[in-house]
């Protein structure tokens, strides 16, 4: 076994050894690396130990935020100002690492009309082009055109 002390220095001993230096410090064998070759552990208290470990996976976890597809939708009437709207808070989203599902829906003799309502899509992606890319193209799905965008990596801020 490598016995790894607390001012970092090693040793190789056998593991009764380490577990009567253990004994004798009134502490425990603690195996920090079964797999490696040789084994490595250290002596210390397993309580602290086992805390120390559950703190970093917290702190990992924490770190390792799921990122969402949250969805907008907007009429084929929609006028610019509630569009305007949609894409400051399509922007937001993309400032918290959110993907942004974007759907237009089309309602009886609007469905006559797909193209202006492609275009109308269109045109909100091509202004949030500095702070996303498109994950999913723009695509006719029953009666409504949906767009899947996906924040910009190391991209500017997105509420700038």
């Amino acid at each position: 076994m490598l016995l790894v002390s607390a001012d970092g220095t090693t040793e190789t001993l056998s593991p009764a050894e380490a577990l009567v230096r253990a004994r004798l410090q009134e502490l425990d064998l603690i195996e920090i690396s079964p797999k490696a070759s040789p084994p490595v552990v250290k002596i210390g208290d397993v309580g602290h130990y086992l805390y120390q470990v559950q703190k970093k996976e917290k702190k990992q976890r924490s770190h390792s935020k799921q990122s969402e597809v949250k969805m907008l939708r907007f009429g084929f009437r929609t006028d610019r100002h509630d569009l305007e709207r949609l894409i400051l808070r399509a922007r937001e989203f993309f400032g918290e690492k959110h993907s942004v599902k974007f759907v237009v829906r089309m309602r009886g003799r609007e469905l006559s009309n797909k193209d202006y309502a492609s275009q109308k899509l269109r045109g909100a992606i091509a202004v949030l082009q500095d702070v996303a890319d498109i994950e999913q193209e723009v695509k006719l799905q029953g009666n409504q055109f949906i767009v899947v965008l996906r924040p910009r990596k190391g991209g500017k801020n997105a509420l700038s």
